[in-house]
């Protein structure tokens, strides 16, 4: 009866709103199309994300520009820092001019234009640079306005929220790996520039079904709201009357969980740079015999059940929707059709060659891999086994990035000082990755909810802000600090440089569960 009562709750806010009221899997229609629009904008990002640094680094007899390390390093440091600090613009652009709708449609054909701008790198470094910066803005109206309007389908009481939320979510990473897996192969074994214009094919079809699908959000997103807010989907706690020093001693709380997060991401965000360089030069990644034919029978299961998977949420919204919005089906299953004939085809590809080598990127699916199979498990741990408070999921994500690095210095400690290649098994790698996303799961969730739930309702959107700008600030210093990685390497070894990077978050950790009671008690009962 409860499940009655809240689907009709549910479908009333859909009403009053205006909001097509056909139903996916007990969630409105329109999430889905949200779901895919955001889906092929984080194929593009991290497909794009995977090839940058390896692109850069590459001998120029290869494709690639031939920087050093450090050159690369340092420009990807400036590009993905900008590209967490352009969504606090975009988000007030949307706001107070165009409203959520627009921004979004804005931001995807300004991203779409940046990849056009990469592909053509063969004909000027300059369409490289306009590229990157055409990403960075399209990024900014883009990113902070796709979750604002998932937000409004639901009423503030719908306990459906979270899940619509965590739908959403698996299109962020669906998106990933398959931008990371395809993007990646392409530009490595095909050439630099098909890579980077396949991101943008995918970013424009992205595009087109949310265009022709517009009417199915009714009002929502149409006009300049501030009476929405992205971060209306997690609880709120009503403190107009909390006293001051409570509303102080949340604030401090909150404070010190976002100087943590830019601990956490400072070794998290190593992925697309210093990492990558090892997986370049440093990692053993042309397999033979069984260890090569069992890479390529695994890297087909994760080439084609996410497909498949995708595929079947596809048909489920077809099913409902595609009368009333044929284009936006019709541009979704050619874009599908595609990603089929790309997934089939690098299968066969890889099946009929001799040799088998890993490529660079493909180390970085292991992310999405990893989280798509380990939420619930960590969404169901924090709910019947364990639940500590905010401070100590916190200091456990520091941990186990930390670890993660350990595992890498442990595994690089064969390499000998100054050693410019080296063949380490892949392992490291993997096991570098898995501790990494065991990490984003205790931290990255929780932080935005604790957030939400820490801040005045009057400092809610500023606190936001400032949570993204202490992401802009950790992936500034993470590549910053990758830049370091050759000079470290000459004058101690690779496995130093690891430490080194495994330290910070692990005493971040300590000094964390060390304060853990004091601020579980100035959270003043908020867990």
């Amino acid at each position: 009866m409860n499940q009655q009562k809240e689907d009709d709750v549910l479908v009333n806010h859909l009403a009053t709103q205006g909001i097509d009221d056909k139903m996916v899997m007990g969630h409105p229609a329109s999430l889905f199309v949200l779901f895919f629009t955001e889906m092929w904008e984080r194929f593009s990002y991290y497909g794009m994300r995977a090839l940058l640094t390896v692109f850069l680094i590459t001998e120029i007899t290869k494709g690639g520009w031939g920087w050093t390390n450090a050159d690369a390093m340092q420009l990807y440091a400036w590009y993905t820092g900008l590209v967490y600090l352009t969504p606090l613009i975009g988000g007030m652009i949307a706001d107070k001019l165009t409203g959520y709708r627009k921004a979004i449609l804005l931001g995807a054909l300004t991203m779409t234009l940046g990849h056009l701008s990469m592909a053509f790198e063969t004909f000027g470094d300059s369409f490289f640079y306009l590229g990157l910066a055409l990403m960075i803005l399209g990024n900014g109206l883009f990113k902070p306005n796709i979750s604002s309007m998932v937000g409004q389908l639901y009423p503030d009481t719908s306990t459906k929220k979270d899940a619509g939320y965590t739908i959403f979510y698996m299109g962020i990473n669906a998106g990933a790996f398959l931008g990371m897996l395809l993007c990646g192969y392409i530009g490595e074994k095909i050439g630099w520039h098909y890579g980077f214009g396949l991101a943008g094919v995918f970013m424009f079809f992205g595009m087109l079904q949310f265009f022709f699908a517009q009417k199915i959000f009714g009002i929502i997103g149409e006009k300049p709201d501030t009476t929405h807010k992205p971060e209306e989907h997690v609880e709120k706690i009503t403190d107009e009357e909390a006293p001051k020093h409570v509303v102080r001693d949340r604030l401090i709380v909150a404070g010190v969980l976002m100087l943590a997060s830019v601990f956490f991401f400072f070794a998290f965000e190593q992925a697309g740079g210093s990492m990558s360089i090892f997986a370049k030069d440093y990692t053993q990644r042309v397999l033979e015999g069984n260890a090569g034919l069992t890479f390529k029978w695994v890297d087909a299961a994760l080439t084609i059940f996410p497909i498949i998977i995708v595929t079947w949420v596809l048909y489920s919204l077809s099913k409902r929707i595609a009368s009333a919005y044929p284009l936006t089906i019709m541009f979704t299953a050619l874009s599908f059709a595609i990603i089929w004939g790309l997934g089939i085809w690098k299968v066969y590809r890889e099946f009929s060659a001799e040799q088998t080598e890993v490529t660079v990127s493909w180390f970085q699916i292991l992310n999405s891999f990893f989280i798509i199979t380990l939420a619930s498990s960590f969404s169901k741990m924090w709910e019947k086994i364990w639940n500590p408070s905010g401070a100590v999921k916190f200091a456990l994500g520091l941990l186990l990035v930390g670890v993660g690095f350990v595992a890498l210095a442990f595994g690089a400690s064969s390499i000998p000082k100054g050693a410019t290649t080296a063949t380490v098994s892949m392992v490291w790698l993997i096991l570098a990755y898995f501790f990494h996303t065991t990490g984003e799961l205790c931290l990255s969730p929780v932080g935005l909810s604790y957030i939400s739930k820490l801040s005045p309702k009057k400092f809610v959107g500023l606190l936001f802000g400032l949570w993204f700008t202490a992401s802009a600030i950790a992936n500034f210093i993470a590549g910053m600090t990758g830049s370091y990685i050759d000079k470290i390497s000459e004058e101690y070894s690779m496995s130093i440089f690891f430490y080194i990077i495994a330290s910070i978050p692990i005493v971040a950790a300590l000094l964390l569960l060390v304060f853990s009671g004091k601020l579980r008690k100035m959270t003043h009962g908020i867990d």
